[in-house]
């Protein structure tokens, strides 16, 4: 195996970069001569009209160039993704507090900050609707209700021997990429050129094209690498670069647009607050016979990406349990916040956190250990979901097997409970949750990605595709399959910005979907250009073509060999194109919303984690003492990578259910608005001893790129263990008779809180 083919851990393709400083994002393109500087103008209500808007100190302010509002947009106004809501700038009502009324360009980024705070507004105020409940009540909804599912949910509930029910509000989640919202635009003699962080540069480039009243191929977007993104760049990108080309094309300048960091918390969308109920009925042994689950997601003012979020969580709220009878309700509320939209999951860890708790709560009420609920409700081969998809492949039970032997699961429950019996105020927690997620967007034409290959006549090989790289190694994967299919060092492959006129029309590089669909592009393309090359040999020395083989940087032949390079020059002379595009669907899926059955997702990716922590019962501080994970990625394309990206998404999703609370106030203005008052775990809450192992010898069972799984979403999940860990601790406190409520973030407050609770009912 030469370096860098597929299967082997090498580094990620910017990763000197990255760390000498060196990597360019958009923030780092040197500036055209004159390039302008743009800033937006917010409302400061939460809901309410406009009824004055004086922008003469703007237009006068030092350094002004243009200002621009709604009526100065000749193309579409609304930049809804998928469902009109999402008004480019304010048509004169206030949805939530931030809203850009107006943008400015000046001189400098200075000027445009000084000149954005000059504006005269006021307004109509009205009462702001920010409590789900309320809104749910009200029936205050951004799309409509959607409801699955199979058997006889209420009649098994009913004839169940014990009934339990339960409730849970999940807080959001800033996506705090380290680099914020970012555009440059630049006029073109056609159109516009613009840079953009965005996860998604064709919608954006359709976008834009419509708000500038220009056929899309006038739009060119280009995108090398974004300094995180999370989601929060798949949708909410294109209104700051809807705005600089706007601009660009008024003033005939460039135009850059980076949202200050406290702007870019209050005016971008976050993870779906959700507030989630379930009733069950379940056997003596704690094996459920029937659930009926609601999942309230809290969307923000527009409806983004919420239908296809919230229809997530639903098809999650089994996460990897059996629902023989089952009723599943999804809602989607109105609220006057930012509009929320895509993070890492997409809906599915909000779905998942219903069903674990009722896997806690069953197992106080029946008196067992949460895992033995766990392993008892587990789905087996061939059971169907709500939503009508059959279970196969179900590596579950042997991941949590080879987990318990390798955690010392057993041996260490019972050291715990003999640690709590002892300690005066010091409890400790163990927890072991799966995860079963689905990988396939939900919207089905997403599922689709090309690519381009040219081989140049020197044997390098330069390659492009429709994904984005986030950090995530996309483009280190993909290159490896490249490498792979011509038998060459990866150092001959070079991966281009990702452009929307080299590989059109793709979709966003989200749903853990980024390697297996553009890998898979890729792949085609080489194995296209492989056929044109072997035909060329198999002609020009008279040979079966079967007998042309790609390896060790030749191309070998019956009776001969040429050298990667060679051959590329052979097949220029002789009139082959070195140049070819790649295209891949993915097959199988599809979902009747109707009837509420499908196929939604080509498979599951799976994994589990234990998680320990220890809570202190007098001020509720806790910490997360060690953390076990066995994950299945299937055949690994990069064995680092999928570390990094379960390592680094469990600690994500720990700091989701933990410390990271969003806070708004009764106007609805947001307050944790920076490092300061919003906090994401540090490198001190990492767990002393985090062991991080991939499940060996489990190719994925359909047809995916060399038989990988997806790695990117579902390893977020496994951090419920934790939540679920410190519902361990603090139900000590009661002798594990009690289930205590814990709300997330799991802040200390909150934990002191289901502290006393407990001790409440145990006194």
């Amino acid at each position: 195996m030469k370096q860098g083919h597929a299967g082997q851990a090498i580094p990620h393709d910017s990763a000197i970069r990255h760390v000498s400083g060196t990597a360019r994002y958009v923030d780092d393109i040197p500036l055209p001569l004159n390039t302008l500087h743009a800033m937006v103008g917010t409302s400061t209500c939460a809901a309410g009209h406009i009824t004055q808007l004086d922008l003469s100190a703007v237009k006068s302010s030092a350094g002004v160039k243009a200002v621009l509002t709604l009526d100065d947009v000749t193309g579409h106004k609304d930049i809804g993704p998928v469902f009109p809501g999402d008004p480019l700038l304010s048509t004169g009502e206030i949805l939530f507090y931030g809203q850009p009324i107006f943008v400015v360009a000046a001189d400098t980024y200075q000027n445009a900050r000084r000149a954005a705070r000059k504006a005269k507004i006021e307004y109509t105020p009205q009462t702001p609707l920010l409590d789900v409940k309320q809104a749910l009540h009200q029936q205050r909804f951004v799309r409509p209700t959607h409801i699955f599912g199979q058997g006889n949910a209420q009649a098994a509930i009913q004839a169940a021997p014990i009934q339990l029910h339960g409730e849970q509000y999940i807080g959001g989640q800033e996506h705090f990429y380290l680099e914020g919202q970012v555009s440059l635009a630049l006029p073109t003699e056609e159109g516009v050129m613009v840079y953009s962080s965005t996860q998604h540069p064709s919608e954006l480039q359709k976008l834009v094209a419509e708000v500038l009243h220009l056929p899309i191929h006038a739009v060119t977007v280009e995108m090398r690498r974004m300094g995180g993104g999370f989601g929060g760049k798949e949708t909410q990108a294109a209104q700051w670069a809807c705005l600089a080309a706007l601009l660009a094309l008024k003033t005939q300048q460039a135009v850059k647009l980076r949202l200050p960091r406290a702007d870019d918390m209050s005016l971008t969308g976050k993870r779906h607050p959700f507030w989630n109920q379930y009733t069950l009925g379940c056997d003596e042994e704690g094996k459920i016979l029937g659930a009926m689950i609601q999942v309230v997601g809290e969307c923000g003012y527009s409806p983004d990406l919420s239908d296809a979020i919230v229809d997530r969580a639903m098809f999650h709220s089994d996460n990897a349990y059996y629902l023989p009878n089952a009723h599943i309700v999804g809602q989607r509320c109105f609220t006057n916040t930012v509009s929320h939209t895509a993070f890492r999951g997409f809906g599915g860890p909000q779905g998942m956190m219903i069903i674990e708790q009722a896997m806690d709560d069953i197992a106080r009420r029946v008196g067992k250990d949460p895992l033995d609920i766990r392993k008892l409700n587990l789905y087996q081969e061939q059971q169907t979901t709500p939503y009508g998809q059959t279970i196969e492949y179900f590596v579950l039970p042997s991941i949590i097997e080879q987990l318990e032997y390798s955690s010392d699961y057993w041996q260490r429950r019972e050291g715990i409970k003999l640690f709590n019996q002892t300690a005066s105020h010091v409890k400790k927690g163990l927890a072991l949750t799966p995860v079963k997620f689905g990988i396939s967007f939900t919207a089905q034409h997403l599922n689709q990605a090309g690519a381009l290959i040219h081989i140049y006549t020197d044997g390098s090989i330069h390659l492009n595709h429709g994904g984005t790289e986030m950090g995530q190694g996309l483009n280190i994967k993909v290159a490896q399959v490249v490498a792979t299919e011509f038998g060459v060092d990866i150092e001959r492959v070079l991966i281009s910005a990702t452009r929307t006129d080299k590989v059109p029309n793709t979709s966003p590089t989200a749903a853990s979907s980024g390697t297996d669909l553009n890998g898979k592009a890729a792949q085609q393309a080489a194995q296209i250009l492989k056929a044109r090359i072997a035909e060329c040999i198999a002609t020009e020395y008279q040979v079966p073509v079967e007998s042309v083989e790609f390896v060790n940087n030749q191309v070998r032949y019956l009776g001969g060999a040429l050298s990667f390079a060679e051959v590329a020059n052979l097949a220029y002379l002789h009139r082959v194109s070195l140049s070819s595009t790649g295209y891949y669907k993915t097959p199988l899926i599809h979902y009747d919303r109707k009837a509420g059955k499908g196929r939604p997702f080509f498979y599951y990716a799976m994994g589990a984690a234990v998680s320990e922590v220890q809570i202190d019962t007098l001020t509720g501080e806790y910490k997360v003492l060690r953390v076990d994970i066995l994950h299945d990625v299937g055949t690994s394309l990069n064995p680092a990578v999928d570390q990094g990206q379960i390592e680094g998404g469990f600690i994500q999703g720990m700091g989701w259910l933990t410390t990271e609370e969003l806070m708004w106030n009764q106007e609805g203005r947001l307050l944790s608005t920076s490092p300061a008052t919003y906090k994401i775990p540090a490198i001190s809450d990492t767990p002393p001893v985090f062991n991080v192992a991939l499940l060996k010898d489990h190719p994925n069972g359909v047809a995916t790129i060399y038989h990988s799984k997806a790695v990117g979403e579902p390893p977020f999940m496994l951090a419920i263990s934790v939540w679920s860990a410190l519902r361990d601790a603090i139900s000590s406190l009661s002798h594990y008779k009690m289930s205590p409520r814990l709300d997330t973030p799991a802040t200390p407050e909150r934990v002191l809180r289901a502290v006393l609770e407990s001790r409440a009912h145990n006194p």
